[in-house]
Order: structure tokens, then sequence, then C-alpha cells
């Protein structure tokens, strides 16, 4: 697979760089689209995906590190956007994983390696808040969007 660290004449800073990147762009509203081939006219646009094109993309961390892949989105139907993006961590080919609702400005959309980067460490993703498939929090409860926005650093959203 290729880099998806942006190119640098010292390779060692790469890395660093693309992490200050990915922290720098945490309160945006949306995900922030990264390693995009170049816009040709007639072709589809990365700032334009369907929203199945994510179900199953694998989502790394800044260092590299596998965290799992999305197994889904949620939409806030009202203002017809992306809210979160359903996470599956841990487990064991796909049993026991768990679920997080990751808020979507919290990803970079790696177009050119199909994959999410998340700037979370796999120990500390562990603690986030998170469920399993067969008991799924209520999203209309502002305690828990409050706490996986708190977690993730976000401000706190005006509904």
């Amino acid at each position: 697979m290729a880099s998806m660290y942006p190119q640098s004449p010292n390779p060692a800073n790469s890395r660093a760089a693309y992490a200050d990147e990915v922290a720098e762009n945490r309160h945006r509203s949306g995900a922030r689209v990264i390693n995009a081939p170049a816009f040709q006219a007639g072709g589809p646009s990365p700032n334009l995906l369907l929203a199945d094109a994510l179900k199953g993309n694998e989502v790394i961390n800044t260092q590299g590190e596998h965290l799992g892949e999305i197994k889904g989105i949620m939409l806030d139907v009202g203002s017809g956007r992306i809210v979160y993006a359903v996470l599956a961590f841990g487990g064991f080919f796909g049993l026991g994983n768990k679920l997080f609702a990751v808020p979507f400005s919290a990803f970079q959309i790696d177009i050119s390696n199909n994959l999410l980067v998340l700037d979370e460490s796999r120990d500390r993703l562990k603690n986030a808040p998170g469920f399993d498939q067969d008991h799924w929090p209520s999203l209309a409860d502002e305690r828990w969007t409050s706490e996986v926005d708190a977690f993730y650093g976000l401000p706190k959203r005006n509904r």
C-alpha cells in the first residue's frame, strides 16, 4: 500500500506532519478529504461520496495502526448532515466487536487508499463510549451524545 503520509524531504517528519494536520482539523463540521486524485470534469468529486462508499472502509490512526472498520453512518435527518460514523473495533474476526459512534468530523478520509484516519490510539479508543450490536444507545439522549463529543474533543452542539 502506498504511504498515506504527505511527502517530505525528511521521511521521519512526514508522519509527525500528518499527525499535526489531523489535529488541526478536529473541529471541522465534516471529515476532511486527503490524498484525493486530481478532479476531472465529468468524473466524481472527492468531496461528494455515496454514503455506502464508507461502509467497510478500514480505519487507522495516525501511527498507521488498524483500529477497525466503518459499519455505517448516522445521519441527522433534519440537517442532512452525517453526524457519526459507526466504527467496529476489537473482537476477533468480527466477533465481540465493540461499536463506537465517532463524530464524523473526527475523521480524515483518505480517498486514494480507501480508508479513514482517526487521531486516537488503540488504548484510548478502548475507553471510548461504545455499545454492542444488540444494545444501541438512544441517540436522542443529549447526555450520551455530549459524552461522545467530549471524548473526541468536540465542542458542545447546539440542538
